[in-house]
């Protein structure tokens, strides 16, 4: 994601250049659109769909005394028009981030064009984080999962969500969907679009099954430790931007990166091994929330698994280049001052020879007038 430089020449309306510039107001009127729908009796019904949460069941009152009723929620198609509405949200608020805080920080800091696009990256990646990581555990705590860890696999009823769980995955779904237009609007380098794509479809491809399979509850604990352990390393990577001294600090965050993935494969071992233990069902419906079948146990281990391999290898990879950053880093400034010392000998031996050259000619003189 480059640094865009705001140029004095105004670019022809609807040109790519235009798009690029403009791309979050020209999002925020189609949003608008949206929620001006909700000002007519004719198109309300039809805004409703793409504002707020659909597919509600409600619930009477547990208690005598209560008189509000429990709402929950279950998934269908309406939610790909939510979706898309928030991701239309996210795409406003990333460029509002972009311009008003990195944008600023860049002209401060005056990093390097190779510096630039991975700081706007880790930049917009640490808040996101950050916000879901308080998010989720609020989450957490008022559905008592933190306190009682029996909940991951017996949650009842395992069918249905609650409105914060529930608008909790549509934005998490609309956050990752708005990372494909993003990659245009911030002139995503083609080399770096491959990686950029498997990050994002691996995200989407697990918070969609974990939406899909009624796995909420684990859904939502491994979430929350792998943006945990992510926001670390964005945040790493932020101080490490601004001053190279901090590398000693990754040292630490690849301790918690390795253990982050182990408590991740033992909490997806534990739940799933206790949430499908209790006989395997031959009629599953995964509408129902009835997935205890051998298929789907293999299915969400080795996602799992293959998940935390996939970004333990990148870890990998990542020490493995700043290493060979380090290195060539390293190997530049003793290149220069052997250039350095070369060109300075050189030099002397010059100069010894033009001063004795104006030391003799003196004498030479003489000779020549006797």
């Amino acid at each position: 994601m480059a640094f865009r430089k705001k140029s004095t020449k105004n670019p022809p309306v609807l040109s790519h250049e235009f798009i690029l510039q403009n791309h979050a107001d020209l999002v925020a009127c189609v949003g608008m659109f949206f929620v001006l729908g909700l000002m007519f009796e004719g198109t309300a019904e039809a805004s409703i769909v793409f504002i707020t949460l659909q597919h509600s069941v409600t619930f009477p009152a547990a208690e005598e005394r209560a008189t509000e009723s429990k709402f929950l929620y279950y998934y269908g198609i309406k939610d790909l028009a939510t979706v898309f509405f928030y991701m239309l949200v996210a795409i406003i608020i990333h460029a509002t981030i972009q311009e008003y805080v990195l944008d600023k920080i860049n002209r401060r800091m005056q990093f390097p064009k190779a510096k630039q696009s991975k700081f706007n990256e880790s930049g917009q990646f640490s808040v996101f984080y950050l916000v879901s990581c308080i998010w989720g555990t609020f989450i957490l705590i008022s559905e008592n999962c933190l306190s009682d860890p029996t909940l991951l696999w017996r949650a009842h009823p395992h069918n249905m969500m609650t409105f914060q769980m529930k608008f909790f995955y549509i934005s998490q779904l609309a956050y990752w969907f708005h990372a494909f237009p993003e990659l245009y609007f911030q002139r995503t380098k083609k080399q770096d679009i491959p990686r950029q794509l498997v990050y994002i479809g691996l995200h989407l491809f697990h918070i969609a099954g974990a939406y899909l399979l009624y796995l909420n509850h684990l859904g939502l604990v491994l979430l929350m430790m792998h943006y945990f352990v992510e926001l670390l390393s964005h945040i790493c990577d932020l101080f490490y931007f601004s001053d190279e001294k901090y590398q000693k600090e990754f040292s630490l965050w690849a301790i918690v990166f390795i253990l982050g993935r182990l408590v991740t494969l033992i909490v997806s071992v534990v739940t799933v091994g206790f949430h499908l233990a209790g006989g395997q069902n031959q009629n599953p419906d995964a509408i129902t929330g009835n997935v205890n079948v051998l298929a789907a146990k293999i299915a969400v281990l080795s996602s799992s698994c293959t998940i935390q391999a996939y970004i333990t290898w990148n870890l990998f990879n990542v020490q493995l280049q700043r290493w060979v950053e380090e290195d060539t880093a390293l190997q530049a400034p003793s290149v220069k001052k052997k250039r350095t010392k070369g060109r300075s000998s050189r030099k002397g031996t010059e100069n010894g020879v033009a001063t004795s050259n104006r030391v003799d000619s003196p004498h030479k003189r003489k000779e020549k007038s006797s």
